[in-house]
């Protein structure tokens, strides 16, 4: 199964366009690097092959189809600020029913407390609650991961740490990962195949 994009354009209202003709596939179990300056539109990608933003020009399929619009998704995005991908309304374990439970050894990897389902978003730290939204993201049905800057917030450390569990993960799954990030150690340590972007030509029309 293929995640592509082809020919991506987006812009916000009648804004500078930030993305024009990008193209880019994804296999599973292929683990792809995304990189290019600030201001290039990578967390803008990174969203459009989730489906949270919808391009203006071009489409993504998977698997040859349209994005699924219900249910579990497939292709999962990890936000490098976690506190967007949560409702700070709702206490950890009702987010979790959303989607799927972790099993126990996968929290534990994580580092992961039971403990922390029964708190608010904003009771966590930001590295907590992004181990938390890590987990949320590696349910069984997930065949693509976006991962936006997913470790930057957390020590090398527990970087290193959270890769090993994501990696294992991943191939048992037979999982593609999409790695944006501006670390370039980390890019070339983990993938196979780097995918630059640059800065759209602003008064292209």
């Amino acid at each position: 199964m293929l995640l592509e994009a082809q020919d991506i354009g987006f812009r916000y209202s009648k804004g500078p366009w930030i993305l024009r003709g990008v193209d880019m596939h994804i296999a599973q179990g292929e683990i792809v690097g995304l990189v290019g300056p600030s201001g290039c539109g990578k967390s803008t990608f990174g969203r459009i092959l989730a489906g949270y933003e919808w391009p203006l020009e071009g489409h993504v399929t998977l698997g040859g189809e349209p994005l699924p619009t219900a249910g579990y998704q497939p292709v999962q995005l990890v936000f490098q600020h976690p506190e967007k991908a949560v409702n700070s309304r709702w206490r950890l374990g009702d987010t979790l029913k959303e989607g799927w439970v972790p099993e126990a050894s996968l929290l534990e990897a994580l580092g992961i407390e039971q403990e922390w389902f029964k708190r608010w978003p904003n009771e966590l730290s930001g590295g907590e609650l992004q181990r938390f939204c890590i987990a949320r993201a590696l349910g069984p049905k997930t065949r693509f991961l976006i991962a936006d800057e997913m470790t930057t917030m957390l020590d090398a450390i527990t970087q290193a740490q959270i890769w090993h569990v994501v990696l294992e993960i991943a191939k048992k799954q037979n999982m593609g990962i999409l790695v944006v990030s501006h670390e370039w150690n980390l890019i070339k340590r983990l993938c196979s195949r780097i995918i630059e972007l640059s800065i759209v030509n602003r008064d292209r029309e």
